[in-house]
């Protein structure tokens, strides 16, 4: 069963969207363990749409991740570094793309954290 993370499900999936995005963008990113856990499924899931790399497969893709956002020099979408760095990267593994990584306790509210990149 799918973690609700408190929120309701337009919210949560927009969240995992958002997240989704940053991810691809920047390869590593700080959350909380529960949203990492999360995360890791919907990558995956996002790679493996990349290492098909067909026309429906990158619309899928497009249909899911935002497409405003780019990486630090803001030449490239999520969606394009998607298909033309991370996809080739894992061309040859089967699965298990991230790491959740824990980091301890968030200091204002005592909320488990975690970092995800991608492997």
């Amino acid at each position: 069963m799918a973690r609700k993370l408190g929120r309701t499900t337009d919210q949560r999936l927009a969240l995992l969207r958002n997240l989704a995005t940053d991810l691809i963008i920047h390869e590593r990113i700080e959350t909380t363990e529960a949203k990492a856990k999360e995360l890791r499924s919907v990558v995956d899931k996002m790679i493996t749409l990349g290492k098909r790399g067909d026309l429906h497969a990158r619309r899928q893709a497009e249909a899911y991740l935002y497409s405003a956002s780019a990486d630090e020099e803001g030449d490239q979408t999520a969606l394009q570094k998607l298909f033309s760095d991370i996809a080739p990267r894992y061309e040859e593994r089967q699965g298990g793309y991230t790491r959740v990584l824990k980091l301890g306790e968030r200091q204002g509210d005592g909320a488990k954290m975690a970092i995800i990149e991608l492997v």
